[in-house]
């Protein structure tokens, strides 16, 4: 993996010296392009317990992965984040079966099980949209990191929830790319030069799907939670989201990190007086 990463900042450097728009073309290839992690044991259960099945999502040409767990008709969507997968949130799933809800979840184009090699946010929001006209309503949304951002989207376009919960989620789009090119070690205005690219794809200026700004819209109960010592996403986006919010509430943790905070108890008890106010 080291040998990879440094092969990756390597290209970059040598794309960008070559050409700017070179650099950047390199720089939006990768940050489409999730990395596989391999499925750890602790997520079995939940995978050899859910009923399985491959989704068309016809609009993409793309199919995807369903983790359909339990069988209550009371339901709860489940969104993991970037390179994450649909049952990363397993003591989640668990913890709404003990509760009386199933729960659907996804592998995202490109993630998991799912077939393909890129993918972006808008993606995710229109696999949500696809999975409540076919499995839903849905009682509540659980998003992690980018499935945060994902269901806060997809509540403005119009998804109906009662509730929705974002852990770990990140706020501005840019600024999401902005820390991405700093990390692949890359000129700051390779981050100004990808926003413009999405923009003109999208024809709309890029930062109106970001959290902040989709927030505003929402009417709907949204408990944010997120751990001050969270080192890919930082808390200061929870304050932020939070702060745009009509009807929002906020846990912040500690020491808990962007992956511990899936299962920690006070968090996941949070979540049950939270489903059940």
């Amino acid at each position: 993996m080291k040998l990879a990463y440094k092969a990756i900042l390597l290209k970059g450097k040598v794309s960008q010296a070559v050409s700017l728009k070179l650099g950047t073309n390199h720089a939006i290839k990768l940050f489409r392009t999730p990395f596989k992690f391999k499925t750890p044991k602790r997520e079995f259960p939940m995978i050899s317990k859910s009923r399985k099945e491959m989704v068309v999502i016809k609009e993409l040409h793309k199919e995807i992965m369903v983790y359909h767990y339990g069988n209550s008709d009371k339901k709860v969507l489940l969104i993991h984040g970037w390179s994450g997968r649909g049952t990363q949130l397993f003591k989640i799933a668990d913890l709404l079966l003990e509760h009386g809800f199933s729960t659907v979840s996804f592998d995202a184009p490109a993630h998991g099980l799912s077939p393909g090699t890129e993918t972006m946010m808008s993606e995710f929001v229109i696999c949500v949209r696809i999975l409540n006209e076919k499995y839903g309503p849905f009682e509540f949304g659980i998003g992690h990191s980018l499935g945060g951002m994902t269901l806060l989207n997809a509540v403005n376009r119009g998804v109906p929830f009662r509730k929705a919960i974002c852990i770990g989620s990140g706020n501005s789009i840019y600024d999401i790319m902005k820390e991405f090119v700093e990390k692949l070690e890359m000129k700051p205005v390779i981050a100004q030069m990808m926003k413009a690219h999405y923009d003109k794809e999208f024809g709309v200026d890029l930062e109106i799907f970001s959290s902040y700004n989709v927030a505003k819209n929402i009417d709907i109960p949204v408990l944010i939670i997120h751990d001050a010592d969270d080192d890919e996403v930082s808390v200061k986006c929870a304050y932020a989201v939070n702060n745009k919010l009509k009807n929002g509430e906020l846990m912040i943790t500690k020491g808990l990190g962007h992956r511990k905070i899936l299962g920690d108890k006070k968090v996941l008890e949070k979540i049950t007086t939270f489903i059940h106010a």
